[in-house]
């Protein structure tokens, strides 16, 4: 059994509490939401933990992880360790070690994929850090991730930096293969020759080469809804996919499929595109072609 001290108990934090938990680890957890917290700050949580500490964080990136860090710094003490298992950019991971480490605490940046079904089927990790600081959180990882051969489900990427980088490598991946679902999805859905639609893409689901899980997500979904139509098409991006493109640019790495499934984003957020206008305004100027006028 580890103890261990969990900072952000939303959506995924919650979850890797109760995994933990029915592990039979001891987890003791903050969260600014007293309806969720096992403590009332987090000098309560480090108070309540035993030397030497292992502390998760699960907050969002930027400015709220670098100042838990901080704060975390000024309470634990020399031996201990910190893991952030949030969707930090890896550049921060540099920063936030060196500032433990003058203080003789270990460090470790966790990427973590499964989301809300994480809970159930377990986590994906992908850890940056000293292989000796990930031996002592081994167990915490063997619990959390999916079970199975450890190789298929976790991953020591490197030192510090290098799990959140290749989460962000997946998350840019992910952008692709999610934009690729949702055009085949639009293409069938525009031809007529196809009657049922749903019933292609639950078709897919064995035996073919485009099988995964985003695809029996995508499946769920158009059980839930066949058409789609109780969503509007906005897309948020989170960040990864922007950072990923600025490592394709900074490495010279062509990236063609990720770049436009970020801007496929952008684009789900223009209700009127000004890009879209001066494209119907040079067809008509150039050839006549019809162009629909606003209100008409």
């Amino acid at each position: 059994m580890v103890q261990l001290g969990l900072i952000g108990l939303g959506k995924m934090g919650f979850n890797m509490r109760e995994r933990l938990r029915a592990a039979g680890h001891e987890v003791v957890g903050y969260d600014r939401n007293p309806d969720v917290s096992d403590t009332t700050s987090l000098e309560d949580l480090v108070s309540k933990l035993d030397a030497p500490r292992i502390v998760w964080i699960m907050v969002p990136a930027g400015e709220p992880t670098r100042q838990t860090v901080t704060e975390l710094g000024n309470l634990l003490s020399a031996g201990d360790m910190v893991i952030d298992g949030g969707n930090s950019k890896y550049t921060d991971d540099k920063l936030n070690a060196e500032l433990l480490a003058a203080k003789s605490i270990g460090y470790l940046d966790c990427g973590v994929s499964g989301g809300v079904w994480g809970k159930d089927n377990g986590y994906g990790l992908m850890v940056g850090g000293a292989a000796a600081d990930v031996e002592k959180a081994m167990p915490i990882f063997d619990a959390l991730r999916p079970e199975g051969p450890r190789e298929e489900g976790f991953s020591h990427a490197g030192d510090v930096g290098a799990g959140h980088y290749a989460k962000m490598i997946h998350n840019g991946i992910e952008y692709g293969m999610m934009q690729a679902f949702a055009e085949g999805f639009e293409l069938l859905e525009a031809a007529k020759v196809v009657k049922d639609v749903p019933a292609v893409i639950k078709g897919w689901q064995r035996g073919t080469v485009v099988r995964s899980w985003l695809l029996d997500l995508l499946v769920r979904a158009l059980d839930e809804d066949p058409e789609l139509d109780d969503l509007e098409g906005y897309v948020e991006d989170s960040g990864e996919g922007r950072w990923t493109l600025e490592e394709a640019i900074n490495n010279a790495v062509p990236a063609p499929v990720i770049s436009a499934a970020l801007f496929a984003r952008f684009a789900s957020r223009q209700e009127h595109s000004a890009a879209m206008r001066a494209v119907a305004a040079l067809r008509n100027q150039f050839g006549g072609h019809a162009v629909k006028k606003v209100g008409g």
